[in-house]
């Protein structure tokens, strides 16, 4: 079993209750716009770190972050991008590939709004952690913890970190 720790969008702002309230995920996940390779170190240095870069992210982050990331954990395959889209309206940067070979779970950023939703014509579920830094449209800063066990995606949790 791992524990995972999700976020997005901190456009260089990295709450320091993460540290907290991430100290009992084995990986934290990055879903883009990070905004600061620092931000970016800082996350390594605590925890085994997967991210992605998004469109705000310059090119010392795009050096470390590629733009997808496609993995297996615990059995479950995952695909995690900054531009996505959600279930009948992904983005078509990936759309014909969700298509031809879909993941098990699909990880985006990039509009700020927390969404997690099965994609029952794609056998997905989905996932957006919204918004954790204070730069956008969203009202309250979020982000995800979750467990991926035997091929399975449990005691998912979202945080709510207060206004933007």
């Amino acid at each position: 079993m791992k524990r995972i720790g999700l976020l997005s969008d901190t456009h260089g702002f990295l709450d320091p209750r993460f540290f907290r309230l991430f100290d009992e995920v084995d990986e934290i996940w990055h879903a883009g716009d990070i905004g600061s390779e620092t931000l970016l170190c800082d996350l390594e240095s605590f925890k085994t770190c997967r991210a992605v870069y998004g469109n705000i992210d310059d090119w010392k982050i795009r050096a470390q972050a590629p733009q997808h990331q496609r993995f297996e954990c615990e059995g479950v395959k995952v695909w995690m991008t900054h531009i996505g889209g959600y279930p009948g309206r992904y983005s078509p940067l990936v759309r014909s590939q969700l298509i031809q070979d879909p993941p098990d779970l699909f990880i985006s950023g990039h509009s700020h709004i927390l969404k997690v939703m099965n994609d029952k014509k794609l056998g997905l579920l989905h996932m957006n952690p919204g918004a954790a830094g204070k730069i956008g449209i969203h009202r309250i800063r979020t982000a995800i913890r979750f467990s991926i066990d035997q091929g399975k995606v449990k005691e998912l949790e979202v945080i709510e970190l207060g206004d933007r």
